[in-house]
Formats: C-alpha cells, sequence, structure tokens
C-alpha cells in the first residue's frame, strides 16, 4: 500500500480527539470519517479537521468512506461488536485500551484477530507507553539480561480525579462500560509494562476500596503484590484519590542492575557492566561514581531523561510512536508491535487482581485467563 491510510475514528471523545490530532499529523493517514451517536462530539472534532465527515454509526461510514483502518476509542464494553463489523467489512483495526471490560469477551478478540490475519488484517491495541524511549531501554536491557537476575518491581500510579470527572459520563466508573477504576483506566498502561519487563504473572493477591468519591462502582484504589514466573515480586497501586495528582512511576531491580521510569521518562539506569551499547550516545560519563552511577543519559539521550526539556505535545508522543509502528504494519504486513494476546495478558491480570481483591486470597492469573471466575464481581461501595 502506496497510498494514504484511509481512517475512520469511532468515539470522538477526550482520547478519540487526541488520536484525530496524531492522524490528522501523520503523513501516512487520512481522517476520513468521524463517528459518534452523540452529535456534539463528532461536530467537536470535524470542526478540528474539516476534511472529515461525521456519522452516527459505523455501518454507515463503512458504506461511504470504505476507510482502510477502524480506530476505536469507545467506552470498554462496546469495543467488541465495533471491531467485528470492522474486520467483516474488511479493514484493520486499532482499539484505545483495555481490549474489553471481560476476559470472556476479550478472548474473542482472539479468534477474531485470527480470522483477520488470514485476510492480511490486522487488530492492534493502544499501549502507547510501549513505545517510549525510557520503556524500550528498560524493557531491552531485562530481556538481553543486562540487570541479572531480575528480583523485584515497584509500580506506581497515584493520579486525582474528582468527583465531576466521574460525573461527567454515565459509562464512566460503571463495570459494564468502564470494566474498572483506577487499575483499569489509570494504571493498566503501568499494568501492561511491567508485564513487559518482568514477564509472566503467576499469582497476584490485592486489596481495593471506593475512598474519594460518590456514585461510582468501581474502586479509586488498589494495591497489589505480584509473584512471576521468573521468582520476582512486584507491588503494583493504583489510585485516582491522590490529591494533587503526583507521577506514574516503575522501579525494576535485578541482581546486577536497577532502572526507574518517572512520568515516561528515564529517571534512573544503571547496570554493573556499564551502559556502552543500547543509547543514541553509545559510551558515556555516569555521574555519582562508579558503583552507583546514573547511566540512565547514556541509554535514551538527555532529552528522555526527567531533566530533558518538556513539550506541550508530550502527551501525544507515545500514540505518534505507535501509529508510526501501525502504519509500517497496515502497508507491510508485518505483525503490529502490540497484539491482542499482549492485551488479553494484560486485561486478565488486571481482572486478577480485581477478583483476589473480591474473594480475600491470592489467584493464579492462569485461571482467570481460563476464564475461572468469571462470576466474581468486586464490589467497594460503601455499605
Amino acid at each position: 500500500m502506496t497510498e494514504s491510510i484511509r481512517v475512520a475514528l469511532v468515539g470522538c471523545g477526550v482520547i478519540g480527539r487526541n488520536h484525530a490530532r496524531v492522524i490528522g499529523e501523520h503523513a501516512a493517514f487520512t481522517l476520513v470519517a468521524a463517528v459518534d451517536p452523540v452529535t456534539e462530539n463528532a461536530a467537536r472534532l470535524i470542526a478540528e479537521h474539516p476534511s472529515t465527515v461525521a456519522y452516527a454509526e459505523l455501518a454507515e461510514a463503512l458504506w461511504d468512506q470504505d476507510p482502510d483502518l477502524v480506530v476505536i476509542c469507545t467506552p470498554s464494553g462496546t469495543h467488541l461488536d465495533l471491531a467485528r463489523a470492522a474486520i467483516e467489512a474488511g479493514t484493520h483495526v486499532v482499539i484505545e485500551k483495555p481490549l474489553d471490560v471481560s476476559v470472556g469477551r476479550a478472548a474473542e478478540f482472539a479468534a477474531l484477530a485470527e480470522q483477520a490475519a488470514a485476510t492480511g488484517r490486522m487488530i492492534s491495541v493502544i499501549s502507547q507507553h510501549r513505545f517510549d524511549p525510557a520503556s524500550v531501554a528498560v524493557a531491552r536491557a531485562a530481556h538481553d539480561g543486562r540487570f541479572g537476575k531480575l528480583t523485584s518491581a515497584v509500580a506506581s500510579v497515584a493520579w486525582w480525579r474528582d468527583q465531576s470527572y466521574y460525573d461527567g459520563g454515565a459509562w464512566r466508573g460503571t463495570w459494564s462500560l468502564d470494566g474498572g477504576g483506577a487499575l483499569m483506566n489509570q494504571g493498566v498502561h503501568t499494568a501492561d509494562l511491567l508485564l513487559w519487563f518482568l514477564g509472566r504473572p503467576i499469582e497476584v493477591q490485592a486489596t481495593a476500596g471506593l475512598l474519594a468519591h460518590e456514585r461510582v462502582e468501581v474502586e479509586d484504589a488498589v494495591a497489589a503484590t505480584v509473584r512471576f514466573k521468573s521468582g520476582a515480586i512486584a507491588v503494583l497501586f493504583a489510585t485516582t484519590a491522590a490529591y494533587p495528582g503526583l507521577t506514574t512511576r516503575i522501579q525494576v531491580h535485578g541482581t546486577e542492575g536497577s532502572a526507574v521510569i518517572d512520568n515516561d521518562r528515564l529517571e534512573y539506569f544503571h547496570t554493573r557492566s556499564g551502559a556502552t551499547t543500547g543509547g543514541p550516545g553509545g559510551a558515556g560519563s555516569v555521574t555519582g561514581g562508579a558503583l552507583t552511577g546514573n547511566q540512565a543519559e547514556v541509554e535514551v539521550g538527555f532529552d528522555d531523561t526527567p531533566a530533558g526539556p518538556r513539550r506541550d505535545d508530550d502527551f501525544v508522543l507515545g500514540h505518534r510512536r505507535q501509529y508510526d509502528d501501525i502504519a509500517r504494519a497496515v502497508t507491510t504486513g508485518a505483525e503490529p508491535g502490540v497484539t491482542v494476546p499482549d492485551a488479553l495478558r494484560s486485561l486478565a491480570f488486571v481482572r486478577s487482581v480485581y477478583v483476589s481483591a473480591a474473594l480475600g486470597q491470592p489467584i493464579a492469573v492462569a485461571d482467570v485467563l481460563a476464564g475461572k471466575y468469571s462470576d466474581v464481581h468486586l464490589d467497594v461501595r460503601p455499605a
């Protein structure tokens, strides 16, 4: 494919408008349709993208515009039916996280992805932080053994959302459409990175609560301990009840090195052998002494450390990088960087946290992935 990739965007809310911005600025794509049953949402988006046509239903856009790619940015519980319609129409599909609200429905995506692949189409799921230079550096080091034996990690998402956030959409804070609270929505990318860095999770034990919000079904604070197949252990924490909102932070530790990512920047990186590969600058000076010196700048360059410059468009950089990957997958037929099985594993992990919090006991992630506990629901609302 050498022509521009024609895109139909479904869901014109805040996240949808971010996607529209990235698509509109990307040379490989043309945004031809904006789909939203709420007329005001679609109108707001096409005001910023005048060459785009608004539709109330995906079926109309598929018929009129014949897009190459459908991007789904609707409430999580609606993803499967929309993706199925797009694949049956012969398009590629990109889905904003999470894949769906339940492991059972998400597992149907696996069959749908195989169906798509058989006809030369792909399904990818947004996990934009896998494309951040800091995340790539840590994942590469972890997978290449530069940290030695991975022993532990700490992941924290300490955000604030006031009551108006949940009151602003009837689907927000519901199990049926949102699929969860602080972990499923605000923390799912961090949970995904934790699995990318440390590998297959075996068991989780968790607790959760609704501590600072009203008229919400889901948790606004959750803490979990995780045991991995490698033997490594981790702590995962996510909240939307931490005023005024702090950073998203991941620490990864091993017998030969450690790394810290803070708000998508590489705050700290050190391996015993020294950073002589992997960064754009090659070998370089290390501050803080030979044994504990910070090699972060050597790994990713100054701009991707916390001291680097902040840009007004920082919040869409990860999406831009993932759309580069999506364009490559669509035009070459290569597998996308984030696949349905990747997203399914992350969803099963998050679901395992919720099941553990509901039952008050350790939960095997493999059991959840296999469909066990599908009837278990976490109730955090005050009695």
